[in-house]
């Protein structure tokens, strides 16, 4: 063999070796598609499902319906308000409270749907745009936080009415519908955004067997990416199990704007079970340009929540779990002397809107706050 003929040998081998190297190494993007209008962004209105009787009985009902009331009165004069009703008996119900408190309608419609209850962040419409700037309705899969069980009854907490909510919107605004649900199953609570393409999230809420066996955190990216044209990515472990969410991020964790991530102190993040290497990470947090967000830390009320009942809840109350309207932002609020503390520091990152408190006692008996009832239709 001359030297010649081993030469070529030597460069046709380099060669395949090269293509072999670049066929086992493919370079893989995820286009997206959809991309999520950041929550303060003008609405044209805000969804409620309003609390009733026929799941959890008449004394639950009555417990919420003065927080409902307060957050449709704070609303009507900033966008429309549209209340998802669980039949015509209900929607007259409401209208009468409505107009014993001397709410204007002329904002409020209804709508008649059956719901299992009322967290419509979890369970409602997510809207989108597409790539041709078209607002559609995204429906992900809602199976009730993982099939959990009611702590008082023990029996499974139902969920399929209120999975069904994004495809009836759809259907009656004429607008188009993703169907998620064989994809993904996640609620919003789980994910924040800050508008400029970073997502943060608990892993416990998400890459969980209760929702989304077997899924890798890649996968989930990949998904958030498509469907919301997020591309940078905080991710805290969470704790599954804690609650009946799994740990939603945004009772503890929000963006205020694009950069500024509202949270609290280290102690109180501690007292509301949130894992000291979880605070470290959220400390640490970057923003898509690899430069730290500005933190805005808003304390937990000062003592135990106690219902209008009287019931004490042994443990306090959480200021971060609010809403962005057009020309409100809607805080929880506890019959705590740090209500007023909470409000004020709020109210320092939105001067154009108005901070209105609204008493979410009972409602937090239940698990939730404002964040969590409330679900935005940008314009």
């Amino acid at each position: 063999m001359n030297k010649m003929t081993i030469l070529l040998m030597t460069i046709l081998t380099a060669f395949f070796a090269c293509n072999k190297d670049e066929e086992q190494e493919p370079t893989t993007t995820t286009e997206i598609l959809y991309t999520m209008p950041e929550e303060s962004e003008p609405h044209e209105g805000t969804w409620l499902q309003w609390p009733h009787q026929y799941q959890y009985g008449v004394a639950y009902r009555n417990g919420l319906d003065a927080t409902w009331i307060a957050m449709t009165q704070a609303m009507v004069t900033s966008e429309k308000v549209h209340i998802i009703a669980y039949n015509q008996t209900e929607k007259d119900r409401i209208i009468a409270l409505l107009n014993t408190a001397s709410v204007p309608l002329t904002n409020v419609d209804f709508k008649i749907y059956q719901t299992d209850d009322v967290w419509v962040r979890d369970n409602g419409p997510i809207y989108v745009k597409d790539k041709n700037g078209n607002l559609v309705i995204q429906d992900w899969g809602f199976n009730g936080w993982g099939n959990k069980t009611d702590d008082q009854t023990g029996l499974l907490i139902q969920s399929a009415n209120c999975n069904l909510i994004p495809s009836k919107i759809a259907t009656d605004q004429g607008k188009t519908i993703v169907d998620i649900n064989s994809i993904m199953t996640n609620e919003g609570g789980s994910v924040v955004m800050d508008g400029n393409g970073t997502l943060m999230a608990c892993k416990s809420s998400i890459l969980n067997n209760n929702r989304n066996p077997g899924m890798t955190q890649a996968q989930a990216e990949a998904i958030f990416t498509k469907y919301l044209g997020q591309t940078n990515f905080i991710w805290l472990d969470g704790q599954a199990g804690l609650d009946v969410t799994d740990q939603h991020i945004d009772g503890f964790a929000i963006f205020g704007n694009q950069n500024t991530i509202v949270t609290m102190e280290q102690n109180d993040l501690l007292d509301y079970d949130v894992k000291q290497s979880d605070i470290n990470k959220l400390y640490s947090a970057k923003k898509k340009d690899g430069t730290a967000y500005t933190f805005l830390k808003v304390p937990l009320t000062q003592n135990n929540v106690v219902t209008t009942n009287g019931t004490n809840l042994g443990y306090k109350g959480s200021y971060i779990n609010y809403y962005i309207a057009n020309n409100k932002v809607l805080v929880p609020n506890y019959n705590d002397p740090n209500d007023a503390v909470a409000n004020g520091i709020i109210q320092t990152l939105y001067p154009a809107r108005t901070v209105v408190g609204i008493d979410v006692r009972n409602l937090y008996e239940n698990g939730g706050m404002i964040h969590c009832v409330t679900q935005q239709q940008p314009q």
